[in-house]
């Protein structure tokens, strides 16, 4: 395998890939170049075997697809999602302070470490909103600029802040934007330069703050990568490159990259929403099958919902369960959770395992400690709409949910691997716990 050359891609990926929207745009701009066919959901699909299409919904989820042939047997899906948690930019953002700083007016969104955000160099990134003659139209905007940053309180001022300090998301968390001027709205109008519009014709947004830090490869041997943003777009990486290395036969391969996981997935792009089940049907109706021959091929499909792992931290290893214990650089990690956080069972668990053999991609397991909850994913929110065999897997991270986080330098390229196989493969199953792997 080569690392290196997957790492930097990944790492380039990541640099270019500040907030969701532009994570969808930059893998709908590769699906583009590969010969795939857009669709959209509010026009007629026309579909035909041996072709690949992809979907889109609010421009920041993502499923594309590869039909084999008209009689399939079934869907190899792998899921991942494209948000992180970050400061969303309030509507009405800007906040003057004594008549000499300009601040803006930030909200949480997911559960962040805050502490890493502070001191450091910030842009904002996203979408906005713009009138035209006949309606409205979104345009993408990424202030490739270091423009702002939150200060810290200095430790004179705050003398608790290393005994366990809670910082206050409306008060500690605010970035300085610039010094007082005469002209106001100053953020609006750099947002519609940058755009191309007049500041007037914005109607809305959805821009977010993101670490200006660039990805890098590091440690004695390089064999640790850090950035922003590996959870999750890390495995949406490799789930896209195996697919595209694939070369599916009797199974439609499906890559699934939903928005909004880090708030619950509750939304029209998440992974609680009808988008899965929407395409899926509509590939199944867009061959001339029967409703029944779609039941039948979600009997024998599977799912990987993929989603990064803890990894065993080298200065907390009593926060790891005993016998299940992650370490970066050491394979795709099988997650298990009793109370169904993670879907993994013993059929899909071994499913994958057997996945990871052909491959020839070493993989761990995960659970948490008895005495620790842990948070929820893709795979079981899912299961709502498209109920099928699923296993919970992720990719080894040390400092989730910072806006810095660590990796192993090789397990992206193990699950490209495992990716490619995945799509390339088909489960046929003869009843419940009796299946048929066809690599």
């Amino acid at each position: 395998m080569n690392f290196d050359s997957i790492n930097n891609e990944l790492l380039s990926f990541l640099d270019n890939s500040p907030v969701s929207f532009f994570a969808v745009h930059n893998m709908c701009e590769t699906l583009n170049k590969e010969g795939f066919t857009r669709l959209y959901e509010g026009s007629a699909w026309e579909l035909e075997a041996g072709k690949g299409y992809y979907v889109t919904r609010n421009d920041s989820a993502v499923i594309a697809f590869r039909i084999p042939k008209k009689d399939y047997t079934g869907f190899q899906m792998m899921a991942s999602h494209c948000d992180s948690p970050v400061f969303k930019i309030k509507t009405n953002a800007e906040i003057t302070i004594d008549n000499q700083y300009v601040k803006l007016n930030v909200e949480k969104y997911g559960g962040m470490i805050c502490s890493p955000w502070l001191d450091r160099p910030l842009s904002v990134a996203g979408r906005i909103v713009v009138g035209t003659e006949d309606g409205i139209m979104t345009k993408l905007v990424n202030i490739d600029d270091d423009l702002m940053i939150i200060p810290n309180l200095a430790i004179h001022m705050n003398r608790e802040v290393n005994d366990g300090y809670k910082f206050n998301a409306q008060v500690d968390m605010l970035p300085l934007f610039c010094e007082k001027g005469e002209e106001k709205n100053l953020f609006l109008k750099l947002i519609a330069d940058e755009a191309g519009v007049k500041a007037e014709d914005i109607l809305d947004t959805d821009l977010f703050l993101y670490n200006r830090m660039k990805g890098t490869k590091l440690g004695l041997n390089k064999e640790y990568v850090a950035s922003g943003r590996l959870d999750d777009l890390q495995c949406a990486f490799a789930s896209l490159q195996g697919f595209l290395k694939a070369v599916p036969r009797d199974s439609v391969a499906v890559h699934c990259v939903f928005d909004n996981e880090e708030v619950g997935s509750g939304t029209k792009q998440g992974a609680a929403s009808t988008f899965l089940k929407d395409t899926l049907h509509r590939i199944n109706s867009g061959l001339g099958r029967s409703e029944d021959e779609y039941l039948m091929s979600i009997a024998k499909s599977f799912l990987v919902s993929a989603d990064n792992a803890h990894a065993v931290h080298p200065n907390h290893p009593e926060k790891s369960d005993p016998t299940n214990r992650p370490y970066l650089n050491k394979g795709i990690v099988i997650k298990y959770s009793a109370n169904q956080k993670y879907t993994t069972d013993a059929v899909s668990g071994a499913i994958m395992r057997a996945i990871c053999k052909k491959a020839d991609v070493p993989y761990q397991t995960f659970t948490n400690r008895s005495d620790m909850l842990g948070g929820s994913t893709l795979g079981n929110i899912s299961q709502n709409q498209v109920a099928l065999n699923t296993v919970d897997i992720g990719l080894p991270q040390l400092a989730m949910h910072s806006p810095y986080e660590t990796a192993g330098a090789k397990d992206t390229a193990y699950l490209v691997e495992a990716a490619k196989v995945l799509f390339s493969s088909s489960v046929e199953g003869a009843g419940d716990g009796n299946y048929k792997l066809k690599f």
